[in-house]
């Protein structure tokens, strides 16, 4: 039984992981999954990075190998199914080079707590920085 903790981002740490496209992303992710029989057991779609917490690999991948996988199979997907992001950032470079990877044992629920709690402070400063750029002159 081998589980991890992966985080990835896309490129340059764009925040394009959102409303429609977080849908997407989401379904290509756990289809492309499914294909290797990898089961993600928890999952959270940040806008600007993907954590996969106890992700299930069968132990004849490796974690190079199916990282690799991921992010090749799901950003083709994705341009496949928004064509205007190829144009945007560029043609096969989604995903930026690298992810973060760590064992699940005895810090499980450590995990989870911050997982959940970066969730929480991202909402709530997505919410001040949009009160941020309110137009002044709007009511004049």
């Amino acid at each position: 039984m081998c589980k991890y903790h992966i985080v990835f981002t896309p490129k340059y740490r764009r925040k394009v992981i959102y409303n429609q496209y977080k849908e997407d992303i989401r379904d290509i992710i756990k289809t492309l999954c499914k294909y290797k029989g990898v089961e993600i057991i928890e999952g959270h779609l940040m806008p600007d990075h993907i954590h996969m917490l106890m992700v299930s690999i069968p132990p004849k991948y490796s974690i190079s190998q199916f990282m690799g996988y991921l992010k090749g199979k799901s950003a083709l997907m994705i341009y496949d199914k928004h064509a205007n992001l190829k144009y945007k950032y560029g043609n096969r470079h989604f995903w930026a080079e690298g992810y973060y990877v760590s064992t699940v044992g005895l810090n499980e629920a450590t995990i989870k707590k911050y997982i959940q709690e970066q969730e929480k402070h991202d909402i709530a400063s997505d919410k001040l920085s949009v009160k941020e750029y309110e137009d002044p002159f709007k009511g004049c």
